[in-house]
């Protein structure tokens, strides 16, 4: 990643470039940085783009080939192609093409056995933009904060983190709104995260689960009717109810001792959010876990059976988890 960085900041660019991985959010950043430093002020008339599966390779080459308009450079951006896992003749063709043409490529998935990407990887530059972990997410999120001359504790910091979705993107539009929201004030509370944040469907669900720890019912059925007024349906809700209790069941397995890099890859969760399901597991006995995942099962039997209606399957289940 440094190397891309340099290439931005000194104008020295290699012909091909290739972003790839889950984030989103650095792809898009690293794309719209290249592309900035590449035009250097100038217009999009020497930048095309083409996206999807049905990018044509020869259209790609053919522009390639036409060069700059008043520019130095013309930069081609080719995304989710899918020209990393198929196979194409464009790896015999970039060692031919001009140098005045910059071509990257963003793509979510590719094949490392892919030509294209070995000689990518081997001539030009292939950088991974993977999910931040649990400590890099922090500091990213201080980083932001600081430079708006606002800070958050730590404590505060893994609250808001736990409620957003694993998403750079949410992160930051979070942010942007909290720190509009405390104005002058320079620190942000928790108060501030649950009275301004859009709360991810995740982090309500969280929420609902606290609730059912503490037997809260009204405050359960209030999370619930949040839910549907965000157009959630009953059954996604009850999806996400089951997902949650399989993910704290998997918590109890896994036990204290194991690192949580370990716990969030073994289990498929965000690093940054494992230390509040082992918190919340803490409430709930593995046999009720069980319990409670089996009533979510019958619920569902029950809905697709046309004997229950689904909004008051979903209610009749709170009102029981938060009587137990």
């Amino acid at each position: 990643m440094q190397k891309l960085k340099a290439d931005i900041k000194n104008r020295q660019f290699k012909n091909c470039y290739l972003f790839y991985g889950e984030e989103d959010y650095l792809k898009r950043l690293y794309r719209d940085s290249l592309k900035a430093a590449v035009l250097n002020g100038g217009d999009d008339m020497n930048c095309t783009r083409f996206q999807g599966k049905e990018t044509d390779v020869v259209q790609i080459k053919d522009l390639a080939d036409t060069l700059p308009f008043f520019s130095d450079y013309r930069l081609i951006i080719v995304e989710n192609s899918g020209l990393f896992k198929s196979a194409n003749d464009l790896a015999d063709y970039l060692p031919n093409m001009p140098d005045s043409t910059i071509l990257l490529f963003v793509e979510s998935e590719i094949d490392k056995r892919n030509r294209l990407y070995k000689y990518v990887n081997k001539c030009g530059y292939a950088v991974e933009m993977k999910p931040m972990n649990d400590r890099e997410i922090k500091l990213w999120t201080v980083g932001i904060l600081k430079q708006a001359g606002k800070q958050m504790r730590e404590n505060t910091a893994e609250y808001f983190l736990g409620l957003i979705d694993n998403d750079m993107y949410h992160v930051k539009n979070e942010l942007d709104k909290l720190i509009g929201f405390v104005g002058d004030r320079e620190e942000i509370t928790k108060e501030d995260v649950d009275e301004i944040a859009c709360v991810q469907v995740n982090g309500q669900i969280f929420q609902m689960m606290d609730a059912v720890a503490s037997g809260d019912q009204k405050r359960a059925m209030k999370l619930y009717r949040d839910l549907l007024e965000l157009r959630e349906s009953a059954m996604s809700i009850l999806y996400l109810l089951s997902r949650h209790f399989n993910i704290l069941l998997q918590i109890n397995d896994l036990g204290s001792g194991v690192p949580k890099g370990e716990i969030a890859r073994k289990v498929g969760i965000p690093p940054f959010s494992v230390g509040r399901y082992q918190s919340q597991s803490r409430h709930f006995s593995t046999a009720k876990l069980k319990e409670m995942l089996e009533q979510c099962v019958e619920t569902e039997y029950l809905f697709k059976r046309g004997r229950i209606e689904d909004q008051i399957g979903v209610e009749l289940l709170l009102v029981q988890f938060t009587k137990q």
